[in-house]
Order: C-alpha cells, then structure tokens, then sequence
C-alpha cells in the first residue's frame, strides 16, 4: 500500500518564524533552517568588473553554492537540486527591486550503467564506470546538466527568455561532474575548461561567458576562532591563523556580460543579490520494492539569500536569520536596527574592552556600507535602502597584482565594498569597518565617533589576489577527492 507523507510548506515555516533547530554559526552555514537544506544554502556572492586582459566592460558574476564540501565526498559527491531555483537578481535603478534575474535549473540523468555479473545485468554504485576526460564522458553514470532564462520586470511575472550556446545555439548546458580524483578525472583543468561557454543573452549587446562547476572554496576565514567569541588576536598578524576553509570546495554559478547588458543607460552603480527558493510542498510516495518517489508543488518558497558578506552571519539577530533568508530588500527595514544598532561592535567591546565601538548612533556609516552605497562611490542615482551588493560599473578594474585586498578602505576604489572580488579579505574589511574605519575617513561620522577604528583588526586568514586565476571563471580547480 502507497503511504503518502506530506512536508509542509518551508516558506509558511519561514513567515511564521519558528526556529527549527538551535543555530551552529559558520560563514556557509548561517541561518537554523537552511542548515537543513544544504544544497540551496549561498555561500559567496562576488561582483566585479573583470580583470582578464581584454575584457574590460564586463562584469563577473559569482554565487557559490552548497558549502562544506569534501572532495572526497562519494559516492554521490554534491550535486545541485533539480526541483529548486536558483537565481541572482540585479537591481539597476537603485528601488530595491530586481530588474533582471538569471535564473538556473537543474536536471539529473542517470544512465543506470550495469554489468554482467554471473549473466545478471547489475546497476553499478558508482556516479562514474571509468575514466572521464573533455570529450569523452561515456563513462559517466550520472550526468548534470541546466538551463538559464533571463527575467526582465518582476522575477515572477516578467518577461523570460532562453540564454543560448553562442556557439551551437543549444540551450541546455552540460556541467562538469566533481573533481572526483586524478585516476576518474586525469586532467580535470581540461575537462572543465570544456564546460566554460559563450552565451548569447537576449538583449545584450555581446555575447558573455558562462560556467556552472565546482570549485574550490574561494572564501577565507579563520572559521572556528572567529565565532569560538573571537578566541583569536584579532591584533595579530594578518597571516597567522589558517584558514578553515582550506579544505574545502563549493559549486558556483558563474556569469561574465557586457556592463551594459546589466546597467540601466544611465546610472552605471547595480546592485546584486543571490537566492534559492524550493517548491512549497513536498509529498513522498512509499512504492513497491521499497522505492520512493518524491512529487513537488505549490508556489516558490525562498530559503535561502545573499548580498553582501557576512550580513546574515554576524549581523541579522539569532531570531530573524530565516525570516532574512526568505525576504525580499524592499522588505528591508524591519532589519535596520541590527545595522544603525549593531550587535558586533558592542561584542567585540565586551571581549576586548581596549577596543571600545564607535558612539554614533544611528550608524549611518553602516548604512551607507550595507544598505545604501557609499555616495560617490556606488550608491544609486535615486536608492531605496536595502542589504545588496553594490557595483559603479564607471570605475575600471584594477589589475592583478596591484589590487589591495582591503579595497575601498585602503584606496582600491575597484574593490570591496564597491562590488567584491575573490582576494578581497572581506573579514578583515568587515571587522574594520564596524568598528568605524569608515569614521576615521569621514564618511557619516567623524575619527572622534571611532576610538578604535584604525585598529588593524584581522582574523588573521590572509587572502590576496594571487590566490585566484586571472582569468574567468577566477576560481581555483577544486580539490581532488583522490590526488594519488
């Protein structure tokens, strides 16, 4: 007998604000509830206008996703889900509303590889039977592939278009399998280097580039440390503790378009955010032979958001961390007192009273660092406040090997918080900022609001530049799982 058992629906959870489980605060796994949804949880959102040599005028989008990620991590290795979408929505007019979404979909196909065992066919355990290289798959078990629309107007009701192979015209993309060990994948640098395509975009001007892969995990941080209260010197050098993150990777979604594909004609500053939303209702079937089958409907659900770094992570209160996840940024003001008021200047005051946090509330500082942009830097011709990643697209790249990764606040205007780049140490730039960095350049406050706030504040994780490609898609190769 078929028993069905229906999931309620994630976003009614969400809305109502239950807690699901208690929090285990990391940078990739930040809220109680998309603790349990692995597969849709964003890690990083990077936006910057590209380094390459020869591609100035395009923007590079990255959204990392599924955090945590051991390369060894078979037999099923880390797969998106096929039955979520995932999306990264660019605002261009500055009212907190997306203008254009790139959404991706997902499809799994398993080719049931079997062998002859005693005159039985046998399916194999395996996603792979033998060698992979670019070209040549048939040994693939379990292949990967999407899909990605264009969303002009409401990321819901507007208009939707295909994005296409510029070469071939196809509008479904193979995506590379994990970097599953050298004996599976020879040469993964090649395999993968075959899943980077030119797309054309209705709409834009040029064709751009595209790959959807894992990577290695491009995000630095003194994990443990950090959230153990801070059981580090924050004081120290900036590159004496390790990284945490060393190990791991991630899979990103990556985008490289003309700037003005993503511009309105006349305010080069966009801003940026990433999400995952997963159908409301979930209803699993037990079937004969002990199988089950899992049947999704009802309207999108989002769980999961990013913008800028570590918002949801040291920002958003404990209790509003889903409700953050499933919001919108014209929804936005309901969280402003966690950044006029913010809770991470006061801790760090609590465990270091020799660092005491700036005096002047509201902090308008924070405003203009997370809600708004910076005026004259990238802060929208008109501006709704709003928690996203902003770019000025007006402001040319600074090449490999000369960029500061402290951006802004060290004088490399192309960097964080003007967009963000993978070698910028956005921990660094985030503990400096809300212990009023910005006040001691006068932006919104003054050096008297911000005792502290030329401390050179570190988790002492040092990333640069030089731990990047300089070339798209930017991210390291992942990681073996069998580097023998």
């Amino acid at each position: 007998m078929k028993t069905p058992v229906l999931t309620l629906a994630i976003a009614s959870t969400l809305a109502l604000g239950l807690p699901l489980m208690t929090a285990q605060a990391s940078s990739h796994r930040e809220a109680p509830f998309i603790t349990e949804q692995p597969k849709v949880d964003a890690t990083d959102l990077y936006m910057f206008m590209s380094y390459e040599p020869s591609r100035s005028g395009f923007v590079t989008l990255v959204a990392d996703y599924l955090p945590l990620q051991d390369p060894y991590g078979g037999p099923n290795y880390f797969s998106l889900d096929p039955e979520a979408l995932y999306e990264i929505h660019i605002d261009n007019d500055g009212d907190a509303r997306e203008n254009i979404t790139f959404q991706f979909r997902f499809n799994n196909a398993i080719n049931d590889t079997q062998l002859n065992v005693g005159g039985k066919s046998v399916s194999i355990p395996l996603i792979n039977s033998g060698s992979i290289a670019a070209g040549n798959t048939a040994a693939l078990n379990v292949v990967q592939s999407y899909s990605v629309d264009i969303v002009r107007g409401d990321r819901r009701q507007g208009r939707r278009q295909a994005i296409s192979n510029a070469d071939t015209g196809a509008t479904r993309f193979d995506k590379p399998v994990d970097n599953i060990g050298t004996k599976s994948i020879p040469d993964y640098a090649s395999y993968a280097a075959a899943h980077v395509y030119n797309i054309n975009v209705p709409g834009c001007s040029a064709a751009g580039r595209m790959f959807v892969g894992q990577r290695k995990d491009p995000f630095v941080v003194n994990l443990g440390e950090v959230f153990d209260l801070i059981n580090t010197n924050p004081l120290g050098p900036v590159d004496g503790e390790k990284d945490d993150l060393a190990d791991k990777n991630v899979t990103s979604l990556e985008l490289e378009l003309p700037a003005n594909c993503l511009t309105n004609g006349s305010d080069p500053v966009i801003g940026a955010w990433t999400t995952a939303s997963v159908r409301q209702a979930r209803l699993i079937l037990d079937l004969p032979n002990n199988q089950k089958s899992v049947k999704v409907g009802g309207a999108w659900a989002q769980v999961s958001r990013l913008g800028m770094p570590l918002v949801n992570e040291v920002v958003i209160g404990l209790k509003d961390k889903d409700k953050f996840n499933a919001s919108k940024p014209n929804k936005d003001a309901r969280f402003a007192d966690y950044v006029t008021h913010p809770t991470l200047p006061a801790l760090i005051e609590l465990l270091y009273p020799s660092a005491p946090a700036p005096s002047n509330f509201p902090r308008n500082d924070l405003v203009m660092a997370f809600l708004t942009g910076i005026p004259g830097l990238n802060q929208p011709q008109a501006v709704t406040p709003a928690e996203m990643l902003r770019l000025n697209t007006a402001i040319a790249a600074t090449p490999m090997g000369s960029q500061n990764n402290l951006g802004v606040i060290a004088g490399d205007n192309a960097g964080f918080p003007n967009g963000r780049r993978p070698g910028d140490d956005v921990v660094d730039i985030a503990l400096r900022v809300v212990m009023g960095k910005l006040c001691t350049l006068s932006i919104a406050c003054t050096p008297t609001d911000a005792p502290a706030g030329n401390a050179p504040l570190t988790d002492g994780a040092l990333v640069n530049d030089g731990y990047f490609d300089n070339a798209f898609p930017y991210l390291k190769m992942p990681l073996p799982g069998s580097p023998n």
